[in-house]
C-alpha cells in the first residue's frame, strides 16, 4: 500500500486516541471507518500501525468510532499514578489502588449487567454515584460475610489479603459528608465513586445526564466495547455472581439490588 494509505491508517488510531470524537461529527472519520470496515487490506494495515504504537483496536464502527487498548508496558497505558493525577487521588497505596480497581468494576457490571446488553449496540445503560457505592458496599458486606464463615471454619482467605484489606477499608469509610463549601469530601466513598465518573466521562465512556443521585450518567458505544474485553475477566463475572447488580425497567435504567440511601 502506499504511504498515503499508511498515512490514513495512522490519522484513523489518532482520531481513536481522541475520546470524545466520533465519525457522526467528522466527515473524514465516517470515511475512514468506512474503509477500514470494507477494505481487508486497510484494516490491516490501521491494526499494524496500532500495534506499532503499542496498542489494540478493539472495534471500529459508525458508533464508536475506532476504539484503542493499550497494550502491556505502552507509553500509552494509564498507570496508577496518571489516573491519580486525573481522578486527583492524594494516596496512591496498593489499598487504594485496589479500592478504585473495585469502583471500576462495580461501574461496568451496572452499566451491562446481562450478556444481552453487551451483545445490543443499541443498549444504553445508566449508572450513578449512589448506586455504584450502594453496590460495591453491598459487595463487601457479602465479602466480608464469606471471610467471617471460613475463619470460622478455620479456612481464612489468605489467598487474596490485599483484596480482603480493600473491601474492609471501603466498607470502614463514610459513604458522604460535606466540605465547608458543600463539595463531597474526597476521602469518602461518593466522593472516590464521582472522580471514577468523571474520569470515565473524561474518557468518552460515559456522559453525564443529571446531577441526581451524586451524578448520573449514561453509558456510550465507546464504552460498551471496553467492557466487552472487561466481561471476560474472571473478577467481572464474580462480581454479578455475588448478586448485587439487578436490571431495573426495561429502558435501561439500572438500580443495585439493595436501598439507594445508606
Amino acid at each position: 500500500m502506499s504511504t498515503a494509505d499508511v498515512e490514513s491508517a495512522a490519522r484513523l488510531v489518532s482520531y481513536g486516541m481522541r475520546p470524545k470524537q466520533l465519525p457522526g461529527r467528522d466527515v473524514v472519520y465516517a470515511d475512514l471507518v468506512r474503509r477500514y470496515r470494507e477494505d481487508s487490506a486497510f484494516k490491516q494495515l490501521t491494526n499494524s500501525v496500532a500495534a506499532g504504537l503499542g496498542l489494540m483496536v478493539l472495534d471500529v464502527s459508525t458508533q464508536a468510532g475506532a476504539v484503542l487498548a493499550a497494550t502491556d508496558e505502552s507509553v500509552f497505558e494509564i498507570k496508577m499514578d496518571s489516573y491519580a493525577r486525573q481522578s486527583k487521588i492524594r494516596e496512591r497505596r496498593d489499598t487504594e489502588k485496589v479500592l478504585h480497581g473495585l469502583v471500576h468494576l462495580a461501574t461496568a457490571a451496572l452499566g451491562y449487567p446481562r450478556p444481552d446488553d453487551l451483545a445490543n449496540d443499541t443498549y444504553i445503560g445508566r449508572v450513578s454515584v449512589e448506586q455504584v457505592d450502594s453496590v460495591v458496599r453491598e459487595a463487601c458486606r457479602i465479602l466480608d460475610e464469606r471471610a467471617a464463615k471460613a475463619e470460622r471454619n478455620n479456612d481464612p482467605l489468605s489467598d487474596a489479603p490485599e483484596l480482603e484489606q480493600a473491601w474492609r477499608a471501603y466498607a470502614r469509610r463514610p459513604a458522604a459528608a460535606a466540605t465547608k463549601d458543600g463539595r463531597l469530601a474526597s476521602d469518602t466513598t461518593r466522593g472516590m465513586v464521582s472522580r471514577a465518573l468523571r474520569f470515565l466521562a473524561d474518557q468518552g465512556f460515559l456522559v453525564q445526564v443529571s446531577g441526581e443521585q451524586g451524578g448520573t450518567y449514561r453509558t456510550t458505544p465507546r464504552y460498551q466495547v471496553q467492557v466487552r474485553e472487561l466481561a471476560a475477566d474472571s473478577a467481572f463475572e464474580e462480581l454479578l455472581e455475588l448478586g448485587v447488580v439487578a436490571v431495573g425497567d426495561s429502558a435501561g435504567t439500572l438500580r443495585p439490588s439493595i436501598s439507594d440511601t445508606l
